[in-house]
C-alpha cells in the first residue's frame, strides 16, 4: 500500500471520526431552531421545517437565562484570575525556589491528585457552612483557588526557564518580585493562557459544586438553573437544546480562539522532567 493510500485512508478516517463527535453537536442546534414539540416525531428529524428564534426568546424573556449567564460569565472570570493570581507563583515556587520541604510537599500534593474530588466535598461544605460563606459565589469559588493539577502545570512548565537567567537577575538586584513579573510570567505565557482556559472551563460547566452550596436560585449559575429549567420543562426538548447551545457556545468560541496557545501550553509542558 503506498504512501498516498495510507494518507488518504487516514484523512478519511479522521474525517469518518470528526463526523461522528459533530453530529450530536450539530443535531442539538438544529433542534435549538425547531417548533415546539417537532423534534418529538418519529423519526426525529434532522433539519427545522420552519426555523425559529422562539425558543432562544422564550430563555432570555420568560426564564431569565440572561441572569444565570451573566452569574456564570462573573463566576468563571473571577475563579480564573484567582486561580492564575495563587497557582502561578506556587508552581514557580516549587520549580526553580528552594525552601525546606519542597519536594516533599510537591510529591503530597501530586499524590493528592489520585484522590477523588468528591470525597472532600462534605468536609469542605462544613467548613464554608461554619465560616458563613454557604449560598455565596465565595463559598463556589473556594476549590478553585488552588487547584493541584494547575500547580502541577506551571511547575512542569517552569522547569524549562534557565536558572541561570534567574540568578543572572538576582545578582543585578532584582526582588523575586521583579523577577516573577519581568522574566517568569512573560516566559510562562503559553501555560498562563493553557491554566485559565482550563479554570474558566471547568468552573463554567460546574454542576456539582455549585448546586451543593447555593441555595437562592437568583445566585445560580448557568448549568444549575438549566438543571432545574428541565425538571419543569422536560417535554419542550427544543427549549432545552437552545439552553444546550447558549451553554456550549461561549466556551467553545473561546476554546476555539485560544486553541494555539492550549496545545502549545499542555505539549511543553509535558515533556518537562
Amino acid at each position: 500500500m503506498g504512501a498516498d493510500v495510507r494518507s488518504a485512508l487516514t484523512t478519511l478516517g479522521a474525517a469518518v471520526i470528526a463526523a461522528l463527535v459533530l453530529l450530536p453537536l450539530m443535531w442539538m442546534v438544529s433542534v435549538s431552531f425547531m417548533a415546539p414539540g417537532e423534534a418529538a416525531q418519529f423519526p426525529p428529524p434532522l433539519v427545522p421545517a420552519a426555523p425559529t428564534l422562539a425558543n432562544y426568546r422564550a430563555l432570555f424573556d420568560s426564564y431569565g437565562v440572561g441572569r444565570y449567564l451573566a452569574n456564570s460569565a462573573f463566576v468563571s472570570a473571577t475563579a480564573t484570575g484567582l486561580a492564575l493570581l495563587f497557582v502561578v507563583p506556587a508552581g514557580y515556587a516549587f520549580a526553580k525556589l528552594r525552601f525546606r520541604g519542597r519536594d516533599a510537599v510537591f510529591q503530597t500534593l501530586v499524590a493528592a491528585l489520585v484522590i477523588p474530588g468528591q470525597i472532600g466535598m462534605l468536609p469542605l461544605f462544613l467548613e464554608l457552612k461554619a465560616l458563613g460563606l454557604v449560598n455565596s459565589y465565595a463559598g463556589v469559588l473556594v476549590p478553585w483557588l488552588a487547584g493541584i493539577f494547575g500547580i502541577f502545570l506551571v511547575r512542569q512548565y517552569a522547569l524549562s526557564i534557565p536558572t541561570e537567567m534567574l540568578e543572572a537577575a538576582r545578582v543585578d538586584g532584582a526582588s523575586e518580585g521583579q523577577i516573577l513579573t519581568r522574566i517568569v510570567l512573560p516566559a510562562l505565557q503559553p501555560i498562563i493562557v493553557t491554566l485559565a482556559l482550563f479554570v474558566f472551563l471547568g468552573s463554567w460547566n460546574d454542576f456539582l459544586w455549585p448546586l451543593i452550596v447555593l441555595s437562592d436560585d437568583r445566585l445560580y449559575t448557568l448549568p444549575v438553573a438549566l438543571a432545574a429549567l428541565s425538571r419543569e420543562r422536560v417535554q419542550d426538548v427544543e427549549l432545552m437544546m437552545a439552553g444546550s447551545v447558549v451553554t456550549t457556545l461561549p466556551v467553545l468560541i473561546l476554546f476555539l480562539v485560544l486553541q494555539r496557545f492550549y496545545m502549545r501550553g499542555l505539549l511543553a509542558g509535558s515533556v518537562k522532567g
